[in-house]
């Protein structure tokens, strides 16, 4: 019971093998926990709409950093949603700096499938890591500054979808 509302096993083992195939780099095997109309968010790409671009946004991040680490916990399910923490390590390529992001994730469920998926972190620690001081310090917190972040997370994006 969470809650008062009763678990769901096989839901939280949906989330958990999401996480071990993005631990192994397994974009096949994260696609098929994902439902053909899945929507993402987090603060860098806040919507992103359907299984193609969803997947898109993984593949382009698990090519572009090579040392990622993923580690899941508190992962907890319910018929219709569920929860996990889980723990991003890599280096930023665009500065060479180590980030350990700590992330908290949002599940909606769908014919036995996630049909949503909202990630939420601290934007400011985030680009305080990924990108140093000062920059990440001073400006991590700007309503302009998110927004360059997310346009340029955006162009990749876009960029490497039509190259794919």
């Amino acid at each position: 019971m969470i809650g008062g509302k009763c678990v769901n096993d096989r839901n939280a083992g949906l989330i958990r093998d999401f996480y071990d195939a993005f631990a192994r780099r397994d974009t096949e095997a994260m696609q098929r926990c994902y439902h053909p109309d899945v929507t993402f968010g987090d603060p860098v790409f806040q919507e992103l709409e359907g299984r193609s671009r969803v997947m898109g946004m993984w593949r382009m991040l698990l090519g572009r950093n090579g040392d990622v680490g993923v580690a899941v916990k508190d992962v907890a399910a319910r018929d219709h949603d569920g929860t996990a923490h889980w723990t991003a390590r890599y280096t930023f390529g665009g500065t060479g700096r180590p980030v350990v992001n700590e992330i908290d994730a949002l599940f909606r469920f769908e014919d036995g499938l996630i049909v949503r998926h909202h990630d939420e972190f601290d934007f400011r620690r985030w680009s305080k890591m990924a990108l140093g001081r000062p920059v990440g310090l001073l400006f991590g917190w700007t309503p302009m500054f998110r927004a360059t972040i997310r346009g340029r997370a955006m162009q990749s994006l876009e960029d490497f979808m039509k190259a794919g």
